[in-house]
């Protein structure tokens, strides 16, 4: 196997390794939006549980209870006829109840079986051994996937509460109400961001076609590489029924890395002069970043992104992976070309007699 080909199937098992990689790292949005015009919060627990963990997520569409005191919580369905335990013993959930069903689907759209009915016995299954647990509750968040709150429609230029909801339960018998609110915000005006997207996605297509050398388009793959890394490292963490935090981290993290490697291998061949291999390491880096960043693609366009830094910083990383991303594959594939023609043997250019 000669050199070339050996660079090329070093490139192509890290690519294919990154794509492995990339699939779990969206573990840290759960598979959801990374974004969205609406946001769920808890405002008060009432009374207070001390130990126990209340809060929602993926901005409303999603209520988690986390509870590892020794007194179960019981969450009741929307007909207040028993739904959960939550407790020591881990999670139970009565297989009688209409909101065992309608919780399946963000909308209720389903058909509920003869025996869910609120007013017979609760047939408890238990489905986790874990005193935590995540589920559709419909009070927390917008049920239309079409239509936006009237009060929205009306005047989507400002911010709205789209309502304030309450969450019963009980601890041990003691009533207890979570209280919460869901809002409404405008997205980002697109005149203002959209012409920076589009500079980034050219910028490494001019630096293959115009750059002297591969150096500028060196300097833009570590840039990639560097944004992969921060938009890994500032992903929210799991729900706490994710199963190992640790990992879900990790399949987060370890793209990134990959990605800052590709660039920076592409940066070192830029400047010993190897324009082919650093214009072939930018197609990688070009997928890589893609990858990353097109699940998480619609915080360009949403008011709130889930993220553990500045919503500004998460968007901006989020367009570097997108916008640059392309950029690379595009840039890559021309500078390819370009760069071994342009370092060609003398004596190929020279008249044959």
């Amino acid at each position: 196997m000669n050199r070339a080909a050996a660079r090329l199937l070093v490139v192509v098992l890290a690519a294919l390794a990154g794509l492995l990689l990339a699939g779990p790292a969206q573990a840290h949005v759960g598979g959801g939006a990374a974004g969205s015009d609406y946001d769920g919060r808890v405002l008060a627990v009432d009374p207070a549980l001390p130990g126990v963990a209340v809060r929602v997520l993926s901005f409303g569409d999603e209520f988690e209870v986390v509870n590892p005191t020794a007194t179960e919580v019981e969450v009741p369905g929307y007909s207040d006829e028993p739904y959960l335990r939550i407790g020591p013993d881990g999670v139970w959930r009565n297989a009688n109840s209409p909101a065992t069903y309608i919780n399946l689907d963000r909308f209720g759209r389903v058909t509920l079986p003869a025996h869910a009915d609120p007013a017979v016995e609760p047939d408890w299954v238990q489905v986790s051994t874990e005193p935590s647990y995540v589920w559709h509750d419909h009070r927390t968040h917008w049920m239309s996937e079409d239509l936006l709150p009237p009060a929205v429609a009306a005047d989507p230029t400002r911010e709205h509460v789209v309502s304030s909801w309450v969450v019963p339960m009980s601890y041990g018998g003691t009533p207890v109400q979570v209280r919460g609110v869901l809002t409404w915000s405008p997205p980002p005006p697109a005149w203002v961001v959209w012409p920076l997207y589009t500079v980034l996605a050219l910028a490494p297509v001019a630096a293959a076609l115009v750059g002297r050398g591969p150096r500028p388009l060196g300097v833009l793959l570590v840039a990639g590489g560097a944004a992969a890394v921060y938009h890994a490292a500032t992903t929210p963490e799991p729900a706490a029924s994710v199963s190992s935090h640790a990992g879900a981290l990790v399949s987060a993290l370890l793209p990134g890395l990959l990605a800052l490697a590709v660039g920076v291998g592409g940066l070192v061949a830029a400047v010993r002069g190897r324009g082919g291999l650093t214009a072939l390491l930018a197609v990688v880096l070009g997928w890589l970043l893609l990858v990353q960043g097109l699940p998480d693609i619609d915080v360009l366009w949403t008011s709130n992104v889930l993220a553990e830094g500045p919503v500004l910083l998460t968007r901006a990383a989020v367009a570097v992976l997108v916008a640059l991303g392309a950029g690379c594959v595009v840039g890559g594939l021309v500078g390819t070309r370009r760069f071994r023609e342009s370092h060609r043997p003398a004596e190929e250019s020279l008249p044959r007699g």
